[in-house]
């Protein structure tokens, strides 16, 4: 029986907001598109929106239109048009708590200080879902998150998460077709 799939990047839509730690997940997305060739063709739920076939499977890729902190309004309408199974859900977005360039997986939490998760946590009434969490955090930089997360990144810092980026595409990659999402964590997870 075929499933579907969406992994949401969460950013925000304006141009200015394009190279801020904020809009890791959609460089995160757009990185897993551009591997796949899939387009951002379609516009629904308040989101840009990919549609292919992977292993038989339909997948959604999405970028929600709403502003980071009401991330939760798009992925609750793409979950409900595409009658999304939460464990088929997966989240791209940056952590303030995890070192620049790093990446975790996780299956199910808390929101922590990210305000698009905590939208999203909130409107679908569940955190079991797959996330994962590309690292910000910079010790070299001391202004309050609120600023840094708004900030652009540096011309020489750019590659470090671009990087993150294509690892976070391949980790979506294998889990598209069929890892179980453990075996994915045992090996980006490190």
């Amino acid at each position: 029986m075929q499933s579907c799939y969406l992994i949401v990047g969460l950013g925000n839509p304006e141009e200015r907001y394009f190279k801020t730690f904020h809009n890791i997940g959609f460089m995160a997305i757009d990185c897993l598109a551009d591997s796949l060739n899939a387009k951002f063709k379609i516009k629904t739920c308040d989101a840009e929106v990919a549609e292919l076939s992977i292993a038989g499977n339909k997948v959604i890729l999405a970028k929600p239109q709403t502003y980071m902190n009401l991330s939760g309004l798009a992925v609750q309408q793409l979950v409900r048009k595409y009658k999304v199974d939460f464990q088929h859900l997966l989240v791209l977005y940056d952590d303030y708590d995890i070192a620049k360039g790093k990446l975790k997986i996780r299956q199910k939490g808390s929101a922590g200080t990210h305000n698009g998760m905590k939208s999203i946590i909130q409107t679908l009434n569940s955190s079991a879902f797959n996330r994962i969490r590309l690292g910000i955090y910079d010790e070299d930089i001391q202004i309050p998150i609120i600023k840094y997360v708004l900030s652009s990144i540096s011309k020489e810092n750019m590659p470090i998460y671009q990087e993150v980026c294509m690892r976070a595409a391949e980790a979506c990659k294998l889990w598209l077709h069929a890892m179980p999402m453990e075996k994915v964590m045992n090996i980006y997870n490190v």
